[in-house]
């Protein structure tokens, strides 16, 4: 069995090293193999042992993404999001099983992506995945871990209502507020059994809710993802169906909004680093539409700039769920068949990626611009695929790094450091690895048999690929944050794994039982969101790069743990003292749920 970086020493998630003193003893690892040369003659490891063997016999598994990148769920009770996000229903319907009772995969397969863990809460509320926990277990000292593989393939259910009526107008910028808000003072309507005032439970030392959304648009039968939440200075933006909005952060009041002809599908997951960014929406209206189109807009001022069309991929397998990413003045939409690079600023089109030989089909951005590409290998059976930076602006490769035969770039939990997932689709593995800003092997984490499962929710995407947006993960210049997953009720831990041997070198629990994550670096600190439980209220809190207890900045208030838990694949986004949460996807079974559903919310200091 081969290691999935070409120039890897065996090890994947293998023992840490035994002699840091916080991280309990692990068996022993096999003797690393040096690097070799050239990246194209990977080394080959040794024979792995059989997965370790779960109830009735099975291997263990995490809970696993289906196919193309969405989170395979357990069922739902009626009414609750399904696969993709969908409202389960019974009926016509609803999922079809296949021939020996398990779902139908989907038209190519099982595609299996980063590890989906439980929403936050880990139970309570619309959590899909309540009492389910992943577990990944690592199959030796010298093999990655071995991950569940797992397919969906659904068709949304029917919540009585007619289709929307497809509106046809230009983007345009104006008051028009899109849903109703609470400020938490006791103004509040009072409906959806939650109390008028947000803060009448409030006990000393939790923060004050300064407002909550409801929903006040009415979506299509399947409802709607969400794109954001964003903080540019005073604003918080989130973009949904067909409207882009600006808020204040102080109290949750429109600032602008935003139309666009048709249903969004596609965003970055951060604006520019001057607050600009460009929305992907559908070309028409029905079944057959595609991600084709974009509209800039400046979220700091609400002002919708230039669209652009992305070129309409050809040929026998040219799709158009085309996943967009920023980085500098560049903004690149990328397909199953295609890639490009266009100008933040006026939508020129820098660039176009190759049409031969290795393809694009994803890019990760920030501060820098990294491609995942897959490459002709004249065996199906083996299909190879590489990592590269490019230029931005030109599109040029600056280096590449191809992956062992069979392994695939899966999600860039960061580009600067690097750190890359890879999956072993047929082997079912899972690995994790750093390279070094010229595109060298740096490391393998080693995860010895602690379980790990990143949280990489997001937006349904069939032929594309979203690399980024995973929470539970994080890094600086020389070191990994990954959590731990464990049971509900049980406390888990932050794991620092040394980025230039994959070693870990020490590890903080949660407070109590909770669950904490790690959201994004904060300074020099890592940013964390310790979940809520029925009883106890969640937190905005930092761990130092030394390690220690986790230092609370935010303490959430017990009484509405129930409210923030029903927050569906919910997102985050915080600054300067305030918290918001998002929720991922809104949906209800009729249209009176749908308009009362609690779509975001902030604490504050």
């Amino acid at each position: 069995m081969t290691q999935p970086p070409s120039n890897q020493p065996p090890g994947g998630f293998g023992a840490p090293d035994p002699n840091v003193p916080p991280v309990p003893p692990m068996p022993p690892q096999a003797p690393p193999v040096p690097p070799q040369a050239p990246p194209t003659a990977p080394p080959t490891a040794p024979a792995q042992p059989a997965a370790q063997p779960g109830p009735y016999g099975y291997p263990q598994q995490a809970p696993q993404q289906g196919p193309y990148g969405y989170p395979q769920e357990a069922p739902q009770q009626p009414g609750q999001p399904g696969p993709y996000g969908y409202p389960q229903q019974p009926g016509p319907y609803a999922q079809q099983p296949g021939p020996y009772g398990q779902p139908q995969p989907g038209p190519y397969g099982a595609y299996p992506t980063a590890p989906m863990p439980p929403a936050p809460g880990g139970g309570g509320g619309k959590n899909p995945f309540k009492g389910k926990p992943g577990i990944i277990v690592a199959a030796s000292v010298a093999a990655a871990l071995v991950i569940g593989l797992g397919a969906w393939f659904a068709i949304g259910g029917d919540d009585e209502k007619d289709p929307v009526a497809e509106p046809t107008q230009s983007a345009t910028t104006g008051p028009k507020p899109t849903e109703s808000v609470d400020k938490g003072d006791g103004s509040g309507d009072g409906e959806n059994g939650g109390p008028e005032d947000l803060n009448a439970g409030r006990k000393d030392g939790e923060a004050k809710i300064s407002w909550l959304l409801k929903n006040n648009v009415d979506l299509p039968r399947n409802g709607s993802d969400v794109y954001g939440p964003w903080i540019v200075g005073d604003t918080v933006v989130k973009a949904m169906y067909k409207g882009i909005d600006g808020y204040s952060l102080a109290d949750g009041s429109s600032k602008w909004h935003i139309d666009v002809p048709n249903e969004l599908c596609a965003a970055p997951p951060q604006p520019s680093a001057d607050g600009i960014m460009v929305f992907g929406y559908k070309d028409s209206a029905g079944d057959r539409a595609k991600c084709l189109e974009m509209q800039q807009v400046d979220l700091n001022t609400g002002k919708a700039g230039w669209k652009k069309s992305i070129p309409k991929p050809t040929g026998l397998f040219a799709f158009s769920d085309n996943t967009l990413a920023i980085s500098g003045n560049t903004v690149t939409a990328s397909g199953s068949s295609s890639a490009y690079g266009f100008s933040l600023a006026d939508g020129k089109q820098l660039f176009t990626g190759p049409t031969s030989g290795c393809k694009p089909y994803a890019f990760a951005g920030g501060s820098k611009l990294i491609a995942a590409s897959q490459c002709p290998s004249g065996d199906v059976n083996k299909e190879q695929h590489q990592i590269s930076e490019v230029d931005p602006t030109t599109g040029k490769t600056k280096w590449t790094f191809k992956l062992q035969a069979t392994w695939e770039v899966d999600k860039v939990y960061s580009v600067d450091p690097l750190v890359v997932s890879a999956t072993q689709r047929e082997q079912k593995k899972w690995a994790i690895f750093s390279l070094t800003a010229d595109g060298k092997e740096r490391s393998q984490i080693q995860g010895g048999t602690d379980k790990f499962a990143p949280k990489c929710g997001g937006s349904f995407v069939i032929f594309g690929k979203n690399l980024q947006g995973c929470t539970g993960v994080a890094a600086d210049a020389n070191t990994f944050y990954m959590a731990t997953e464990t049971a509900y009720g049980t406390p888990n831990e932050v794991i620092a794994f040394d980025l230039n041997t994959g070693k870990a070198k020490w590890r903080s629990k949660a407070p109590g039982e909770q669950q904490m994550s790690p959201l994004r670096m904060e300074g020099s600190d890592v940013l964390l969101y310790i979940e809520p439980r029925y009883d106890t209220g969640s937190a905005v809190a930092t761990l130092a790069p030394t390690g220690g207890a986790p230092k609370v900045l935010i303490q959430g208030q017990a009484e509405v743990s129930s409210m923030e838990t029903s927050f569906y694949s919910a997102k985050y986004a915080y600054s300067n003292g305030t918290f918001v949460i998002a929720s991922g996807r809104v949906s209800a079974s009729n249209d009176k749920e749908e308009k009362e559903t609690k779509t975001m919310m902030a604490y504050a200091k």
